[in-house]
């Protein structure tokens, strides 16, 4: 069912339920009322037909007679009492179940998938490749002028259901590069995804990039091997001299973003990195810089 379809669904399962609480009211003061009213009259029957049975006993029949209605009206308005009090509490669950249904549907303003993954996973990571000041708005001025006509005919292409999440985000970030917000804003907008399920996808799977990549990705291999070799201190070293800031793995002039991997299979040239298909074994700190210079160089 398309979210249209619910919620037309839930507006007129919500008028509905409303509609059924609103008799159910009216019921029971209606019997509340008829009830205020009867027992006065009730009362002063009773009191002459009591008075009249002390005259003559032959009236006894016409007391019981009455004192019996007075009693069924009593149990039948306490039944319907009952009946229109679990009509009423039902219709009233319904009615605040489809409001509910109804709110989740409506379109809301998307928070920040930042914001978003901050709330499940605590604080996010600076931003990588984002210089601080006014003079490095990376980021955000890269995505502001965001061409989010590829995102329309992707979502046209591969549908508007939660179950096309990863594939979306899997060409999304194929063309960009990374995650941009504003793509993902736009998917939340013209499918079935919501902004909780985006933040969930993207932050589970470690193949997804919520900020922009270097123009050469850097893979520093911590196997056993590479680890024994000295990978931490090549690693270290190339952190430094692109002057990657912690928390980040790009550097601020989106020339390289710097990725540690479990194994590159390349242990006799340990300890080793790969820059694109390029590969560069038996490392220094010295030699993995220059070599990452060399790339600069040639850029």
């Amino acid at each position: 069912m398309t979210r249209e379809a619910q919620l037309v669904v839930s507006r007129r399962l919500g008028v509905a339920a409303a509609v059924v609480a609103l008799v159910a009211i009216l019921g029971l003061a209606a019997d509340h009322a008829a009830a205020l009213w009867q027992g006065s009259g009730e009362k002063v029957r009773v009191g002459r037909l009591e008075e009249a049975v002390k005259e003559d006993a032959g009236t006894a029949a016409a007391l019981h007679g009455e004192r019996k209605q007075q009693t069924d009206r009593s149990l039948g308005r306490d039944r319907r009492g009952r009946a229109l009090a679990w009509v009423l509490l039902a219709s009233a669950g319904l009615l605040v179940a489809s409001l509910r249904w109804h709110q989740s549907l409506r379109p809301q303003p998307l928070p920040s998938l930042d914001e978003l993954v901050a709330v499940r996973f605590g604080p996010p990571r600076l931003a990588r490749g984002k210089a601080a000041g006014p003079a490095g708005a990376g980021v955000a001025s890269e995505e502001a002028g965001l061409d989010l006509s590829f995102v329309d005919g992707l979502v046209e292409r591969l549908g508007r259901s939660q179950e096309a999440a990863v594939p979306l985000l899997q060409a999304i970030q194929e063309h960009y590069r990374y995650l941009p917000d504003e793509a993902l804003r736009r998917v939340c907008e013209i499918t079935e995804i919501t902004p909780a399920q985006i933040a969930g996808t993207s932050s589970f799977y470690a193949r997804f990039r919520r900020s922009p990549v270097g123009r050469h990705v850097v893979k520093v291999c911590h196997g056993t091997a590479c680890h024994v070799a000295g990978a931490q201190q090549v690693h270290d070293e190339l952190r430094r001299h692109l002057g990657i800031p912690p928390g980040a793995d790009t550097d601020p002039q989106r020339l390289f973003t710097l990725e540690a991997v479990a194994c590159l299979g390349c242990c006799s040239l340990a300890p080793v990195l790969t820059v694109g298909e390029e590969t560069a074994g038996r490392l220094t700190p010295a030699s993995a810089r220059q070599a990452l210079d060399a790339v600069a160089e040639g850029s």
